[in-house]
Protein backbone atom coordinates (compact mmCIF):
# COMPACT_ATOMS: atom_id res chain seq x y z
CA UNK A 1 0.00 0.00 0.00
CA UNK A 2 1.29 3.48 -0.93
CA UNK A 3 1.08 5.96 1.95
CA UNK A 4 -0.23 9.41 1.10
CA UNK A 5 2.20 12.19 2.11
CA UNK A 6 1.15 14.14 5.19
CA UNK A 7 0.86 17.90 5.47
CA UNK A 8 3.91 17.76 7.76
CA UNK A 9 5.97 16.32 4.88
CA UNK A 10 5.04 19.26 2.67
CA UNK A 11 5.88 21.75 5.44
CA UNK A 12 9.33 20.27 6.02
CA UNK A 13 10.08 20.26 2.29
CA UNK A 14 8.83 23.85 1.91
CA UNK A 15 10.80 25.10 4.92
CA UNK A 16 14.19 23.82 3.76
CA UNK A 17 13.46 24.76 0.16
CA UNK A 18 12.82 28.31 1.38
CA UNK A 19 16.21 28.38 3.08
CA UNK A 20 17.98 27.29 -0.09
CA UNK A 21 16.11 29.94 -2.13
CA UNK A 22 17.32 32.61 0.32
CA UNK A 23 20.87 31.33 -0.16
CA UNK A 24 20.51 31.61 -3.92
CA UNK A 25 19.09 35.11 -3.56
CA UNK A 26 22.16 36.20 -1.63
CA UNK A 27 24.44 35.09 -4.46
CA UNK A 28 22.82 37.75 -6.67
CA UNK A 29 24.58 40.39 -4.58
CA UNK A 30 27.80 39.52 -6.46
CA UNK A 31 26.57 40.66 -9.91
CA UNK A 32 24.89 43.66 -8.25
CA UNK A 33 28.25 44.77 -6.85
CA UNK A 34 29.84 44.10 -10.24
CA UNK A 35 27.20 46.23 -11.96
CA UNK A 36 27.76 49.10 -9.54
CA UNK A 37 31.50 48.90 -10.16
CA UNK A 38 31.00 49.10 -13.95
CA UNK A 39 28.20 51.68 -13.59
CA UNK A 40 25.82 49.30 -15.41
CA UNK A 41 22.71 50.53 -13.62
CA UNK A 42 20.06 48.88 -15.80
CA UNK A 43 21.57 45.41 -15.23
CA UNK A 44 21.73 46.20 -11.50
CA UNK A 45 17.98 46.83 -11.56
CA UNK A 46 17.47 43.44 -13.25
CA UNK A 47 19.23 41.74 -10.36
CA UNK A 48 17.47 43.80 -7.71
CA UNK A 49 14.18 42.58 -9.15
CA UNK A 50 15.52 39.02 -9.20
CA UNK A 51 16.77 39.18 -5.62
CA UNK A 52 13.52 40.74 -4.41
CA UNK A 53 11.38 38.00 -5.97
CA UNK A 54 13.70 35.31 -4.60
CA UNK A 55 13.75 36.73 -1.06
CA UNK A 56 9.97 37.11 -1.00
CA UNK A 57 9.50 33.52 -2.19
CA UNK A 58 12.06 32.17 0.28
CA UNK A 59 10.64 34.06 3.26
CA UNK A 60 7.10 33.09 2.31
CA UNK A 61 8.00 29.39 2.28
CA UNK A 62 9.90 29.65 5.58
CA UNK A 63 7.02 31.51 7.25
CA UNK A 64 4.21 29.28 5.96
CA UNK A 65 6.11 26.02 6.42
CA UNK A 66 8.04 26.76 9.64
CA UNK A 67 9.04 23.59 11.43
CA UNK A 68 11.64 22.37 13.90
CA UNK A 69 11.67 18.87 12.44
CA UNK A 70 14.55 17.40 10.47
CA UNK A 71 14.53 15.93 6.97
CA UNK A 72 14.15 12.22 6.32
CA UNK A 73 15.60 10.57 3.21
CA UNK A 74 12.54 11.12 1.03
CA UNK A 75 12.17 14.76 2.05
CA UNK A 76 15.86 15.46 1.55
CA UNK A 77 15.81 14.02 -1.96
CA UNK A 78 12.70 16.03 -2.87
CA UNK A 79 14.20 19.28 -1.54
CA UNK A 80 17.23 18.69 -3.77
CA UNK A 81 15.11 17.98 -6.87
CA UNK A 82 12.93 21.03 -6.34
CA UNK A 83 15.92 23.25 -5.50
CA UNK A 84 17.31 22.85 -9.00
CA UNK A 85 13.98 23.64 -10.63
CA UNK A 86 13.44 26.71 -8.46
CA UNK A 87 17.06 27.79 -9.07
CA UNK A 88 16.38 27.60 -12.80
CA UNK A 89 13.41 30.00 -12.55
CA UNK A 90 15.12 32.35 -10.08
CA UNK A 91 18.35 32.45 -12.08
CA UNK A 92 16.45 33.13 -15.30
CA UNK A 93 14.76 36.32 -14.05
CA UNK A 94 17.71 38.74 -14.45
CA UNK A 95 18.78 36.96 -17.64
CA UNK A 96 15.40 37.46 -19.29
CA UNK A 97 15.22 41.10 -18.15
CA UNK A 98 18.52 41.77 -19.93
CA UNK A 99 16.81 41.47 -23.33
CA UNK A 100 19.36 38.92 -24.62
CA UNK A 101 16.85 36.06 -24.65
CA UNK A 102 13.84 35.86 -26.95
CA UNK A 103 11.54 34.35 -24.33
CA UNK A 104 11.47 33.45 -20.66
CA UNK A 105 11.63 29.78 -21.71
CA UNK A 106 14.95 30.49 -23.46
CA UNK A 107 16.25 32.24 -20.33
CA UNK A 108 15.16 29.23 -18.24
CA UNK A 109 16.95 26.95 -20.71
CA UNK A 110 20.22 28.82 -20.22
CA UNK A 111 19.68 29.05 -16.47
CA UNK A 112 19.19 25.28 -16.18
CA UNK A 113 22.14 24.76 -18.53
CA UNK A 114 24.22 26.98 -16.25
CA UNK A 115 23.26 25.45 -12.91
CA UNK A 116 23.52 21.92 -14.36
CA UNK A 117 26.96 22.83 -15.81
CA UNK A 118 25.90 21.85 -19.31
CA UNK A 119 26.80 24.80 -21.53
CA UNK A 120 24.16 24.60 -24.26
CA UNK A 121 22.91 28.16 -24.80
CA UNK A 122 20.14 30.13 -26.52
CA UNK A 123 21.51 33.58 -25.67
CA UNK A 124 21.37 36.28 -28.38
CA UNK A 125 24.12 38.79 -29.16
CA UNK A 126 26.39 37.44 -26.44
CA UNK A 127 29.35 39.52 -27.62
CA UNK A 128 27.59 42.73 -26.53
CA UNK A 129 26.26 41.55 -23.17
CA UNK A 130 26.96 43.60 -20.03
CA UNK A 131 29.71 42.53 -17.64
CA UNK A 132 27.04 42.11 -14.96
CA UNK A 133 24.89 39.61 -16.83
CA UNK A 134 27.90 37.82 -18.31
CA UNK A 135 29.36 37.32 -14.84
CA UNK A 136 26.02 35.88 -13.64
CA UNK A 137 26.00 33.33 -16.48
CA UNK A 138 29.39 32.05 -15.37
CA UNK A 139 28.70 32.39 -11.66
CA UNK A 140 25.61 30.16 -11.77
CA UNK A 141 27.76 27.57 -13.52
CA UNK A 142 30.37 27.86 -10.78
CA UNK A 143 27.67 27.55 -8.12
CA UNK A 144 26.00 24.65 -9.90
CA UNK A 145 29.30 22.81 -10.24
CA UNK A 146 29.88 22.90 -6.50
CA UNK A 147 26.20 22.07 -5.99
CA UNK A 148 23.26 24.16 -4.84
CA UNK A 149 23.00 22.06 -1.68
CA UNK A 150 26.75 22.40 -1.10
CA UNK A 151 26.24 26.18 -1.12
CA UNK A 152 23.44 25.86 1.41
CA UNK A 153 25.39 23.49 3.66
CA UNK A 154 28.48 25.69 3.49
CA UNK A 155 26.90 29.03 4.31
CA UNK A 156 23.16 29.00 5.00
CA UNK A 157 21.78 25.70 6.34
CA UNK A 158 23.61 24.42 9.41
CA UNK A 159 23.31 22.09 12.31
CA UNK A 160 20.83 19.40 11.24
CA UNK A 161 21.29 15.69 10.67
CA UNK A 162 19.35 15.78 7.39
CA UNK A 163 22.30 17.52 5.72
CA UNK A 164 23.74 14.23 4.49
CA UNK A 165 20.43 13.28 2.87
CA UNK A 166 20.50 16.48 0.80
CA UNK A 167 24.20 16.02 0.04
CA UNK A 168 23.60 12.50 -1.32
CA UNK A 169 20.53 13.66 -3.25
CA UNK A 170 22.78 15.99 -5.22
CA UNK A 171 24.75 13.00 -6.59
CA UNK A 172 27.59 13.28 -4.06
CA UNK A 173 27.45 10.00 -2.19
CA UNK A 174 31.04 10.29 -0.95
CA UNK A 175 31.95 12.39 2.07
CA UNK A 176 35.40 13.91 1.72
CA UNK A 177 35.58 14.61 5.45
CA UNK A 178 33.55 12.92 8.22
CA UNK A 179 31.14 15.86 8.44
CA UNK A 180 29.21 16.83 5.28
CA UNK A 181 29.31 20.53 6.16
CA UNK A 182 33.11 20.32 6.42
CA UNK A 183 33.13 18.36 3.15
CA UNK A 184 31.12 21.15 1.50
CA UNK A 185 33.49 23.80 2.79
CA UNK A 186 36.50 21.85 1.57
CA UNK A 187 34.92 21.74 -1.91
CA UNK A 188 34.63 25.52 -1.77
CA UNK A 189 38.20 25.92 -0.50
CA UNK A 190 39.59 23.84 -3.38
CA UNK A 191 37.47 25.69 -5.91
CA UNK A 192 38.38 29.17 -4.68
CA UNK A 193 42.12 28.47 -4.49
CA UNK A 194 42.08 27.08 -8.01
CA UNK A 195 39.93 30.04 -9.09
CA UNK A 196 42.69 32.47 -8.12
CA UNK A 197 45.45 30.40 -9.72
CA UNK A 198 43.48 29.68 -12.88
CA UNK A 199 42.37 33.27 -13.33
CA UNK A 200 45.95 34.51 -13.02
CA UNK A 201 47.25 31.91 -15.50
CA UNK A 202 44.52 32.61 -18.08
CA UNK A 203 44.71 36.37 -17.50
CA UNK A 204 48.45 36.55 -18.12
CA UNK A 205 48.09 34.31 -21.20
CA UNK A 206 45.36 36.58 -22.53
CA UNK A 207 47.54 39.68 -22.05
CA UNK A 208 50.37 38.05 -24.01
CA UNK A 209 47.77 37.26 -26.66
CA UNK A 210 46.98 40.97 -27.06
CA UNK A 211 43.93 41.40 -24.82
CA UNK A 212 43.41 44.44 -22.62
CA UNK A 213 44.60 43.53 -19.08
CA UNK A 214 41.23 44.10 -17.41
CA UNK A 215 39.29 42.17 -20.05
CA UNK A 216 41.90 39.44 -19.97
CA UNK A 217 41.46 38.80 -16.25
CA UNK A 218 37.67 39.08 -16.48
CA UNK A 219 37.67 36.49 -19.25
CA UNK A 220 40.16 34.42 -17.27
CA UNK A 221 37.86 34.33 -14.24
CA UNK A 222 34.81 33.47 -16.37
CA UNK A 223 36.61 30.76 -18.33
CA UNK A 224 38.06 29.23 -15.17
CA UNK A 225 34.65 29.08 -13.46
CA UNK A 226 33.14 27.20 -16.36
CA UNK A 227 36.23 25.07 -17.12
CA UNK A 228 36.78 23.84 -13.55
CA UNK A 229 33.08 23.27 -13.10
CA UNK A 230 33.02 21.54 -16.50
CA UNK A 231 30.26 23.81 -17.77
CA UNK A 232 31.23 25.42 -21.06
CA UNK A 233 29.73 28.91 -21.03
CA UNK A 234 32.16 31.53 -22.31
CA UNK A 235 32.11 35.35 -22.49
CA UNK A 236 32.22 35.29 -26.31
CA UNK A 237 30.01 33.52 -28.83
CA UNK A 238 33.03 31.81 -30.44
CA UNK A 239 33.85 29.94 -27.21
CA UNK A 240 37.59 29.14 -26.84
CA UNK A 241 38.09 29.65 -30.58
CA UNK A 242 37.85 33.39 -29.82
CA UNK A 243 41.33 33.40 -28.22
CA UNK A 244 43.21 31.66 -31.09
CA UNK A 245 45.89 30.54 -28.65
CA UNK A 246 47.42 27.10 -28.17
CA UNK A 247 48.67 28.18 -24.73
CA UNK A 248 45.17 29.27 -23.71
CA UNK A 249 43.76 25.94 -24.88
CA UNK A 250 46.45 23.99 -22.99
CA UNK A 251 45.72 25.77 -19.71
CA UNK A 252 42.01 25.24 -20.27
CA UNK A 253 42.55 21.50 -20.84
CA UNK A 254 44.45 21.25 -17.52
CA UNK A 255 41.62 23.05 -15.69
CA UNK A 256 38.98 20.82 -17.31
CA UNK A 257 40.84 17.69 -16.20
CA UNK A 258 41.14 19.07 -12.65
CA UNK A 259 37.40 19.69 -12.66
CA UNK A 260 36.77 16.10 -13.74
CA UNK A 261 38.63 14.67 -10.72
CA UNK A 262 36.86 13.47 -7.60
CA UNK A 263 37.05 16.12 -4.85
CA UNK A 264 38.30 13.34 -2.58
CA UNK A 265 41.22 12.96 -4.99
CA UNK A 266 41.90 16.68 -4.63
CA UNK A 267 41.95 16.17 -0.86
CA UNK A 268 44.59 13.44 -1.18
CA UNK A 269 46.65 15.57 -3.55
CA UNK A 270 46.48 18.51 -1.14
CA UNK A 271 47.53 16.23 1.73
CA UNK A 272 50.59 15.16 -0.28
CA UNK A 273 49.35 11.67 -1.14
CA UNK A 274 50.12 11.98 -4.86
CA UNK A 275 50.45 8.21 -5.38
CA UNK A 276 46.69 7.97 -4.99
CA UNK A 277 46.14 9.42 -8.45
CA UNK A 278 47.94 6.43 -10.01
CA UNK A 279 46.25 3.81 -7.81
CA UNK A 280 42.62 4.92 -7.97
CA UNK A 281 40.29 3.07 -10.35
CA UNK A 282 38.68 6.32 -11.55
CA UNK A 283 41.86 7.98 -12.79
CA UNK A 284 43.13 4.78 -14.44
CA UNK A 285 39.76 4.22 -16.12
CA UNK A 286 39.71 7.85 -17.24
CA UNK A 287 43.14 7.45 -18.85
CA UNK A 288 42.04 4.29 -20.69
CA UNK A 289 38.76 5.74 -21.96
CA UNK A 290 40.44 8.98 -23.08
CA UNK A 291 43.01 6.95 -25.00
CA UNK A 292 40.34 4.71 -26.55
CA UNK A 293 37.93 7.47 -27.61
CA UNK A 294 40.75 9.73 -28.84
CA UNK A 295 42.03 6.86 -30.99
CA UNK A 296 38.59 6.54 -32.58
CA UNK A 297 38.47 10.28 -33.27
CA UNK A 298 41.99 10.31 -34.74
CA UNK A 299 41.23 7.36 -37.04
CA UNK A 300 38.01 9.06 -38.18
CA UNK A 301 39.66 12.41 -38.87
CA UNK A 302 42.62 10.77 -40.59
CA UNK A 303 40.31 8.90 -42.96
CA UNK A 304 38.93 12.11 -44.45
CA UNK A 305 42.08 14.22 -44.14
CA UNK A 306 40.28 17.25 -42.71
CA UNK A 307 43.44 18.40 -40.94
CA UNK A 308 46.55 17.76 -43.07
CA UNK A 309 48.92 18.88 -40.31
CA UNK A 310 49.51 16.40 -37.45
CA UNK A 311 49.71 19.30 -34.99
CA UNK A 312 46.35 20.72 -36.09
CA UNK A 313 44.82 17.24 -36.09
CA UNK A 314 45.96 16.67 -32.51
CA UNK A 315 45.06 20.18 -31.37
CA UNK A 316 41.51 20.12 -32.76
CA UNK A 317 40.80 16.48 -31.98
CA UNK A 318 42.25 16.34 -28.47
CA UNK A 319 40.70 19.60 -27.27
CA UNK A 320 37.21 18.56 -28.39
CA UNK A 321 37.78 15.10 -26.88
CA UNK A 322 38.80 16.39 -23.43
CA UNK A 323 36.06 19.01 -23.53
CA UNK A 324 33.51 16.27 -24.24
CA UNK A 325 34.91 13.62 -21.90
CA UNK A 326 35.11 15.98 -18.93
CA UNK A 327 31.62 17.28 -19.70
CA UNK A 328 32.80 20.84 -20.24
CA UNK A 329 31.56 21.77 -23.70
CA UNK A 330 34.16 24.31 -24.78
CA UNK A 331 34.67 24.31 -28.55
CA UNK A 332 37.45 25.39 -30.86
CA UNK A 333 35.16 24.57 -33.78
CA UNK A 334 31.92 26.13 -34.91
CA UNK A 335 28.96 23.78 -34.25
CA UNK A 336 28.32 23.24 -37.97
CA UNK A 337 31.93 22.08 -38.45
CA UNK A 338 31.23 18.84 -36.57
CA UNK A 339 28.93 17.77 -39.39
CA UNK A 340 30.90 19.42 -42.20
CA UNK A 341 34.50 18.56 -41.22
CA UNK A 342 34.17 15.40 -39.08
CA UNK A 343 33.05 12.03 -40.39
CA UNK A 344 30.62 9.71 -38.59
CA UNK A 345 33.36 7.66 -36.94
CA UNK A 346 34.98 10.72 -35.33
CA UNK A 347 31.58 12.03 -34.17
CA UNK A 348 30.71 8.63 -32.66
CA UNK A 349 34.03 8.67 -30.77
CA UNK A 350 33.17 12.07 -29.36
CA UNK A 351 29.63 10.96 -28.43
CA UNK A 352 31.12 7.99 -26.54
CA UNK A 353 33.45 10.33 -24.64
CA UNK A 354 30.57 12.67 -23.76
CA UNK A 355 28.45 9.78 -22.54
CA UNK A 356 31.17 8.44 -20.22
CA UNK A 357 32.02 11.58 -18.22
CA UNK A 358 34.52 12.08 -15.40
CA UNK A 359 34.75 11.08 -11.73
CA UNK A 360 32.01 10.74 -9.13
CA UNK A 361 31.90 13.57 -6.58
CA UNK A 362 33.27 15.93 -9.21
CA UNK A 363 31.64 18.68 -11.26
CA UNK A 364 31.03 16.42 -14.28
CA UNK A 365 27.87 14.65 -15.41
CA UNK A 366 27.27 11.43 -17.39
CA UNK A 367 27.87 7.81 -16.38
CA UNK A 368 31.16 8.42 -14.51
CA UNK A 369 34.44 6.53 -14.42
CA UNK A 370 33.85 4.67 -11.15
CA UNK A 371 30.81 2.92 -12.60
CA UNK A 372 32.64 2.05 -15.83
CA UNK A 373 35.56 0.69 -13.78
CA UNK A 374 33.27 -1.42 -11.58
CA UNK A 375 31.45 -2.88 -14.59
CA UNK A 376 34.80 -3.76 -16.21
CA UNK A 377 36.00 -5.41 -12.99
CA UNK A 378 32.76 -7.43 -12.77
CA UNK A 379 33.19 -8.52 -16.38
CA UNK A 380 36.77 -9.52 -15.64
CA UNK A 381 35.63 -11.50 -12.58
CA UNK A 382 32.98 -13.39 -14.57
CA UNK A 383 35.49 -14.15 -17.31
CA UNK A 384 37.87 -15.63 -14.74
CA UNK A 385 35.06 -17.79 -13.34
CA UNK A 386 34.42 -19.23 -16.81
CA UNK A 387 38.09 -19.93 -17.53
CA UNK A 388 39.19 -21.22 -14.11
CA UNK A 389 38.16 -24.54 -12.50
CA UNK A 390 34.73 -24.64 -10.84
CA UNK A 391 36.16 -24.97 -7.31
CA UNK A 392 38.48 -21.97 -7.74
CA UNK A 393 37.65 -18.99 -5.55
CA UNK A 394 37.63 -15.87 -7.73
CA UNK A 395 37.82 -12.52 -5.92
CA UNK A 396 38.13 -9.22 -7.74
CA UNK A 397 38.84 -5.91 -6.00
CA UNK A 398 39.72 -2.34 -6.90
CA UNK A 399 41.26 0.69 -5.25
CA UNK A 400 39.09 3.74 -4.67
CA UNK A 401 40.48 5.59 -1.64
CA UNK A 402 40.70 2.13 -0.06
CA UNK A 403 40.64 -1.48 -1.29
CA UNK A 404 37.07 -2.50 -2.18
CA UNK A 405 35.82 -5.95 -3.16
CA UNK A 406 33.58 -6.23 -6.22
CA UNK A 407 30.17 -7.20 -4.83
CA UNK A 408 26.87 -7.80 -6.61
CA UNK A 409 25.30 -4.77 -4.92
CA UNK A 410 28.00 -2.45 -6.30
CA UNK A 411 27.80 -3.92 -9.80
CA UNK A 412 23.99 -3.77 -9.83
CA UNK A 413 24.00 -0.11 -8.79
CA UNK A 414 26.61 0.79 -11.42
CA UNK A 415 24.71 -1.06 -14.15
CA UNK A 416 21.35 0.50 -13.25
CA UNK A 417 22.67 4.06 -13.47
CA UNK A 418 24.63 3.28 -16.65
CA UNK A 419 21.56 1.81 -18.35
CA UNK A 420 19.44 4.74 -17.13
CA UNK A 421 21.84 7.21 -18.75
CA UNK A 422 21.88 5.29 -22.04
CA UNK A 423 18.06 5.26 -22.06
CA UNK A 424 18.06 9.02 -21.36
CA UNK A 425 20.46 9.62 -24.27
CA UNK A 426 18.29 7.55 -26.62
CA UNK A 427 14.98 9.12 -25.54
CA UNK A 428 16.30 12.62 -26.22
CA UNK A 429 17.56 11.49 -29.62
CA UNK A 430 14.12 10.11 -30.46
CA UNK A 431 12.52 13.46 -29.63
CA UNK A 432 15.06 15.19 -31.87
CA UNK A 433 14.33 12.74 -34.69
CA UNK A 434 10.59 13.35 -34.22
CA UNK A 435 11.25 16.99 -35.10
CA UNK A 436 13.12 16.02 -38.26
CA UNK A 437 16.79 16.03 -37.22
CA UNK A 438 19.07 13.21 -38.49
CA UNK A 439 19.77 10.40 -36.00
CA UNK A 440 23.47 11.13 -35.46
CA UNK A 441 22.90 14.86 -34.94
CA UNK A 442 19.94 14.20 -32.62
CA UNK A 443 21.92 11.62 -30.64
CA UNK A 444 24.92 13.97 -30.39
CA UNK A 445 22.82 16.83 -29.00
CA UNK A 446 20.80 14.58 -26.70
CA UNK A 447 23.93 13.02 -25.20
CA UNK A 448 25.43 16.48 -24.76
CA UNK A 449 22.35 17.67 -22.85
CA UNK A 450 21.79 14.55 -20.70
CA UNK A 451 25.50 14.15 -19.89
CA UNK A 452 25.73 17.88 -19.02
CA UNK A 453 28.40 18.51 -21.66
CA UNK A 454 27.37 21.45 -23.84
CA UNK A 455 29.02 20.61 -27.16
CA UNK A 456 26.63 21.31 -30.01
CA UNK A 457 26.45 20.25 -33.63
CA UNK A 458 24.01 23.09 -34.38
CA UNK A 459 20.62 21.83 -33.19
CA UNK A 460 20.53 23.97 -30.04
CA UNK A 461 19.18 27.28 -31.27
CA UNK A 462 16.52 29.76 -30.23
CA UNK A 463 14.49 28.70 -33.28
CA UNK A 464 14.29 25.01 -32.33
CA UNK A 465 10.87 23.67 -31.20
CA UNK A 466 9.80 24.60 -27.66
CA UNK A 467 9.14 20.94 -26.83
CA UNK A 468 12.74 20.07 -27.74
CA UNK A 469 13.99 22.88 -25.49
CA UNK A 470 11.94 21.46 -22.61
CA UNK A 471 13.23 17.96 -23.39
CA UNK A 472 16.84 19.11 -23.14
CA UNK A 473 16.08 21.01 -19.93
CA UNK A 474 14.61 17.89 -18.35
CA UNK A 475 17.60 15.87 -19.53
CA UNK A 476 20.01 18.40 -18.00
CA UNK A 477 18.11 18.29 -14.69
CA UNK A 478 17.92 14.50 -14.52
CA UNK A 479 21.50 14.03 -15.70
CA UNK A 480 22.91 16.44 -13.13
CA UNK A 481 21.10 14.78 -10.22
CA UNK A 482 21.83 11.25 -11.47
CA UNK A 483 18.24 10.00 -11.32
CA UNK A 484 17.71 9.00 -7.67
CA UNK A 485 16.37 12.29 -6.28
CA UNK A 486 14.33 12.74 -9.49
CA UNK A 487 12.84 9.24 -9.09
CA UNK A 488 12.01 10.14 -5.49
CA UNK A 489 10.01 13.22 -6.45
CA UNK A 490 8.15 11.21 -9.11
CA UNK A 491 7.29 8.61 -6.48
CA UNK A 492 6.17 11.39 -4.14
CA UNK A 493 3.81 12.78 -6.77
CA UNK A 494 2.39 9.32 -7.43
CA UNK A 495 1.85 8.89 -3.68
CA UNK A 496 -0.06 12.19 -3.54
CA UNK A 497 -2.44 10.94 -6.26
CA UNK A 498 -2.73 7.25 -5.38
CA UNK A 499 -1.70 7.10 -1.74
CA UNK A 500 -4.06 6.18 1.07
Amino acid sequence: MILKPRLEDLKIIGFYLGKIILGLAMTMSIPILTGLFFREFNPVLDFLIGIEISVLLGLLLIKLCHTEKDLNWMQGMIVVSLSWIVAMFVGAIPLYLSGHWKSFLDACFDSMSGFATTGLALVQDLDHMSYTHNLWRHLIMFLGGQGIVVIALSFFVRGFSGAFKMYVGEAREEKILPNVVHSSRFIWLVSCVYLVLGTVALGITGIFGGMHPFNSFFHGACIFMTAFDTGGFSPQSQSILYYHSAAYETITVIIMVLGALNFKMHYHLWMGNRKEIFKDIETSTFFVTVLATFSIIIVGLTQIGTYPSIWVLFRKGFFQLISGHTGTGFQTLYPAQFLADWNHLAIVGLIMAMGLGGAVCSTTGAIKMLRIGIIFKAFKEDLKKIIMPEKALVIEKFHHVKEIFVEDKLVRSALIITIAYIILYVLGALVGMFYGYPFLSAFFESTSAAANVGLSCGITDAAMPAALKVTYMIQMWIGRLEFMSVFTILGFLIAIVKGK
